[in-house]
């Protein structure tokens, strides 16, 4: 068993990533760590989260001695803050500890990226450029010989999975930069209350309009530029984005589900289903690890719509699918069946 602490685990993300280690066979819970000056230290997870009553009632443990925990940890999951993993994950991983980080602290390389998007100038080189992408479908070689994972955005990881099988394969005229645009429920800003969040605030809307820091995320990782607006959607969870892509010329609809086809044929090994021509919908992947994705060609352009949990195939169950290829378990361990 494989030793499993979680480092922020009040959120929604954390108190995902611990139903998932106590249900997979092979990694065993050794904590559940929140700041020193949390309000919510001490208190069992499942006053937190009431969907863990009598399935997991561990204390939430301030972190106060890192040194102790990293002697005690095979696996430590990151849901923190992007400057607190950046401080936390060099200590682990000296401590040998294999780190799958959540946040955005080591997903891009780039002179002045965190400066210019995250307000912050990263101070670990070395990390960062060791550090493998967790897009799992995609990297899984990368991801099997990796001891630091940064797993990919919500909006970046529905985006990528719908467009990277038609870049690969030179679908694209990417001279016409894709369009991206991504609803999220309002889970995606986190558990603490704020004007942002609250119901009878939230109105549908776009935001971080050309300057969100998910957009050169997804750009970086694609190898073209893209244009992504995200919105805020008066629902809970689940991520839709509807993505208009120019095609090559002379590329004909068979073509474009002949890459879609040929990326994702392996069941069992990866969390994306297919729609063919078929809208993907909110309802069919939330409370799911899948990402489901269709696609319309009409003439030159391509319409695609991809869906996700952004609890779940947006951030903790794609953080256990690395888990799971990095130790050689099977990649959907613990999230299906």
């Amino acid at each position: 068993m494989l030793n499993t602490s979680i480092i922020g685990a009040s959120g929604y993300t954390g108190a995902e990533l611990a139903a998932m280690v106590h249900k997979h066979p092979h990694l065993q819970l050794a904590g559940l760590y929140v700041s020193e000056n949390s309000l919510d230290a001490n208190k069992a997870i499942s006053e937190l989260h009431g969907q863990l009553r009598g399935q997991i009632d561990l204390p939430l443990q301030p972190l106060t001695d890192v040194a102790a925990v990293a002697q005690a940890s095979d696996i430590v999951l990151l849901a923190t803050a992007h400057e607190v993993s950046h401080d936390l994950a060099p200590v682990f991983l000296a401590a040998g500890c294999q780190v799958f980080d959540l946040s955005g602290a080591f997903r891009v390389k780039g002179d002045d990226f965190y400066t210019q998007y995250y307000g912050f100038a990263h101070q670990h080189a070395n990390w960062l450029d060791a550090a493998v992408y967790g897009l799992a479908e995609w990297n899984a070689e990368a991801i099997a010989q990796a001891q630091l994972v940064a797993v990919p955005g919500c909006y970046p990881t529905a985006s990528q999975l719908a467009l990277k099988p038609l870049l690969a394969a030179g679908l694209l005229d990417t001279l016409q930069w894709p369009v991206i645009n991504a609803v999220s429920g309002v889970s995606g800003a986190g558990r603490k209350a704020s004007m942002t969040n609250s119901f009878c605030e939230v109105s549908l809307m776009a935001y971080g309009v050309f300057t969100h820091r998910h957009q050169p995320e997804i750009s970086a990782h694609l190898g073209t530029d893209v244009i992504f607006t995200p919105h805020l959607g008066n629902f809970k969870r689940g991520i839709l984005a509807t993505i208009t892509a120019k095609l090559a010329p002379g590329v004909s609809p068979e073509a474009v589900t002949e890459a879609m086809e040929a990326a994702y044929t392996q069941p069992g090994q990866q969390a994306v289903r297919l729609l063919g021509n078929h809208t993907a919908r909110l309802q069919d992947v939330v409370n799911t690890c899948f990402c489901d994705i269709g696609w319309n060609v009409q003439g030159q352009h391509v319409i695609l719509t991809s869906a996700i949990d952004n609890l779940l195939k947006g951030a903790s169950s794609q953080a256990m699918q690395c888990i799971n290829i990095r130790n050689g378990f099977a990649p959907l361990t613990a999230l299906v069946g």
